[in-house]
């Protein structure tokens, strides 16, 4: 079972990761573009979803394409959300409290790759860093 200090963890060993506190909660930015972040029950979040977002921990995080927010979504229903709003896409929320830590250091490496200018990834390769390092 992940925690918030578990994202932390992650998202801070990231070159250029910065942890902010919006007013929808604790979220990770890199060069002002966010990557990981709480979700909450914004009204516009379809009801099923908002539920889910009122009792449990979810968190969003940004990916490549829409077509892989859509495969993991596919892939394990149980831990990843439909979709919550359009704002951010492509993304996929996921509960916190279902994700291993291995798919969590995955998804927030590769959500930070996304939103990452080239130079910090490249320094980060030329490191020979990976999600299971962080």
């Amino acid at each position: 079972m992940a925690t918030v200090g578990d994202v932390r963890a992650i998202a801070s060993r990231l070159p250029g990761s910065e942890e902010r506190t919006t007013t929808a909660g604790v979220s990770w930015f890199v060069r002002s573009k966010p990557f990981v972040w709480e979700c909450h029950p914004w009204p516009s979040v379809p009801e099923p979803v908002r539920t889910v977002l009122a009792t449990e921990e979810v968190f969003g995080v940004k990916v490549s394409d829409p077509l892989d927010a859509e495969a993991l979504r596919e892939m394990e229903p149980r831990v990843f959300l439909p979709q919550t709003t359009r704002w951010g896409e492509p993304k996929v929320a996921f509960r916190l409290a279902d994700i291993d830590l291995d798919h969590l250091a995955e998804l927030v490496v590769e959500a930070w790759r996304v939103q990452a200018p080239k130079y910090l990834v490249r320094a980060f390769d030329e490191v020979g860093e990976s999600a299971a390092d962080v």
